[in-house]
């Protein structure tokens, strides 16, 4: 069986603050938790739209507010950091919770002015490294750098014999060469790059080969935007606020506050609004939506095309209660069932949208 996993942004709507847009996130890790879902990741981004700017401290805050579901970041972006310090990150948060978080690495750019203030070093020109650095990260972390290499020397924490899952992230299909070659897990992105998601998620099957950094087989992990509701219809116009947030910026290239279902149908044209949200002959949407059964056999397909082993749901909406009534109908969909099933009380609130 497929497992099923939550991208979280941590999204902060219109006429709400930061505070609120976590809390909101971690009642979302609470209740994927019980409902069946095996990891929550928090993603990296420098935008005043969201609240995870730094996604391994809401991680540790995470973790300890759950008992079973895996915590990870999706992604670390490693160009703005220090192979060493990221290393050291996640055995400190092997301290918190031991043998439940995964460490996603990506990298991304959030505009010319953060990217330099965000530079580790601001008198150079970009250097891209990042093959090297995630390559550096397992080697601190397992200390396998060769015997004459001065980092060999490092030794972080002896007494932490927990490490995190090593996952490589991508929405272009560069890196997937990468983490075949280091034998770790890869993502793909799918709802950024809906078109690359097959032959990228295919070259990492063939090519992969284990190491003692991950699991003896690929891990192989499509993420999706998708919307579940009751209707086709309803759950079509949920996803207008993220098409207008995705429409705004391309026309200003800001990214614009998260706002209401009416607010971004006045936003967009009807072009916009009629977009697909299944697949149309041999092309993926960039965002997957419709009634359970619709969203099922939508994504079963798309499993079946990537050959992927997880499927990692992404969606933005302003409205929380509707966001987390889709998760619990997609998991109920693909036939996932919570280790701990909900108390009655519990289930009937999780199962209403007010």
């Amino acid at each position: 069986m497929v497992k099923l996993s939550i991208l979280e942004q941590a999204s902060i709507p219109r006429g709400t603050t930061a505070f609120e847009a976590f809390d909101e996130a971690l009642a979302t890790t609470r209740h994927a938790e019980e409902h069946g879902f095996h990891r929550m990741w928090f993603a990296e981004h420098h935008l005043p739209t969201v609240s995870s700017y730094a996604p391994e401290i809401l991680m540790g805050v995470v973790a300890r507010e759950t008992e079973r579901i895996r915590i990870g970041s999706g992604a670390i972006l490693l160009n703005h950091y220090s192979p060493l310090k990221v290393a050291e990150l996640f055995l400190q948060l092997e301290v918190v919770a031991p043998g439940r978080f995964d460490m996603g690495l990506g990298r991304a750019t959030t505009g010319p002015p953060a990217d330099i203030a965000l530079r580790r070093d601001r008198d150079g020109g970009h250097l891209d490294d990042f093959d090297q650095q995630v390559q550096e990260v397992p080697a601190f972390l397992h200390r396998t750098f060769p015997g004459d290499h001065p980092f060999r020397q490092i030794q972080l924490m002896p007494s932490v014999t927990a490490r995190p899952d090593p996952w490589i992230l991508g929405s272009s299909g560069s890196s997937a060469g990468l983490a075949a070659g280091l034998g770790v897990g890869y993502a793909f992105a799918g709802f950024i790059n809906p078109a690359g998601a097959v032959p990228a998620l295919q070259a990492y099957r063939k090519a992969f080969r284990p190491t003692h950094y991950g699991a003896e087989t690929p891990q192989v992990m499509l993420s999706v935007s998708v919307f579940a509701a009751d209707t086709d219809e309803e759950a079509h116009r949920m996803t207008w606020p993220m098409r207008a947030v995705f429409a705004y910026a391309a026309r200003s290239g800001r990214i614009p506050d998260i706002v209401s279902v009416d607010e971004a149908s006045r936003m967009l044209t009807t072009a916009q609004k009629d977009e697909p949200s299944r697949i149309v002959g041999a092309q993926w949407p960039r965002q997957v939506a419709g009634s359970p059964e619709t969203v099922r056999d939508q994504l079963l397909q798309m499993i079946e095309q990537a050959g992927a082993t997880e499927v990692m749901l992404q969606s933005i909406s302003p409205d929380q209660e509707a966001r987390r009534y889709s998760h619990a109908l997609v998991a109920e969909a693909l036939g996932i069932k919570p280790e701990v099933e909900p108390a009655a009380d519990d289930a009937a609130q999780v199962l209403r949208v007010s």
